[in-house]
C-alpha cells in the first residue's frame, strides 16, 4: 500500500511538472516572439524568409487566425474563464493515475495557447504604442499605451502562402479569381492550440468522454 501511494504521488507530481513546463514554455516563447515582432516591425510589414514562409505583422480583435467573436471585452473575459476552467481540469487530470501524460500534454498546449493570447488582450493596450506605419511600436509606462485594460490587440506574425493559382474563367462564381493557400496569419499561441486539438482528436479522443468513462473501462479489465 505504501509503495502504491508513493508511486501515485510521483505520478501526480510528474504530470503536474509536465503540464506546468509546457504552459510556461509556450507562454514565454509566445511573448518573446510577439514583443520582438511588435517592436521591430511596422504594422503590415511583410518579411519573406522563404517563398512559402513569411513574417507578416498584423493585429486583430478576435480569436485564433483573426476570427471575430462578439465584443472585445466579452471575448477577453471568455478567454480568462476558459483558461481558468482548463487549469482546473488539468489539476484533476494530474491527480488521476489512469490518465496518461500525453493527454495532459495536449490539454496543456490548448490551455497555454489560450493563455498566451490573453496576455495581449489584457496588457498590450496599456504598455505599447500603436503608431501608423512605417513607425514601429514602443514600450511605454503602464496606462500610456494605445488602449485600455482588457482591450489590447492580439499580435499575429506567421504567414504560410504555400501555393496559389487562378481559377479558370469558365468556373462559376470564382472564375478568374486567385486562390491562395494558406492565407490566415497566426501566432505561436494559435499554433499550440491547433497542435493540441489535432493531437487530442487523433490520439486521445477516447478520453473526451470524461474521466469516469476511462475509470469504468479500467475496472472491466
Amino acid at each position: 500500500m505504501a509503495e502504491n501511494n508513493i508511486s501515485r504521488t510521483a505520478s501526480v507530481r510528474c504530470k503536474a511538472l509536465w503540464a506546468t513546463g509546457i504552459i510556461l514554455g509556450v507562454l514565454i516563447i509566445d511573448q518573446i516572439i510577439k514583443v520582438w515582432v511588435k517592436t521591430s516591425f511596422y504594422l503590415g510589414e511583410d518579411y519573406e524568409i522563404l517563398s512559402w514562409f513569411h513574417l507578416r505583422f498584423i493585429q486583430n480583435n478576435g480569436m485564433a487566425f483573426g476570427m471575430e467573436f462578439g465584443s472585445k471585452l466579452l471575448l477577453t473575459l471568455f478567454r480568462i474563464v476558459a483558461v481558468s476552467l482548463g487549469i482546473w481540469y488539468l489539476a484533476r487530470l494530474c491527480r488521476n493515475p489512469r490518465i496518461p501524460a500525453g493527454y495532459v500534454a495536449v490539454i496543456s498546449l490548448v490551455v497555454a495557447g489560450a493563455a498566451g493570447n490573453i496576455a495581449d488582450c489584457v496588457a498590450y493596450g496599456e504598455i505599447f504604442t500603436n503608431p501608423y506605419p512605417p513607425e514601429v511600436a514602443s514600450v511605454v509606462p503602464w496606462g500610456e499605451g494605445y488602449g485600455s485594460l482588457f482591450h489590447g490587440l492580439v499580435v499575429d506574425m506567421f504567414y504560410f502562402p504555400l501555393f496559389s493559382f487562378t481559377w479558370p474563367e469558365w468556373m462559376p462564381l470564382v472564375g478568374g479569381e486567385v486562390f491562395s493557400f494558406f492565407d490566415p496569419v497566426f501566432n505561436f499561441a494559435d499554433a499550440a492550440i491547433t497542435v493540441g486539438m489535432l493531437a487530442l482528436i487523433l490520439f486521445y479522443y477516447k478520453y473526451l468522454g470524461g474521466e469516469n468513462e476511462s475509470a469504468e473501462s479500467d475496472k472491466k479489465k
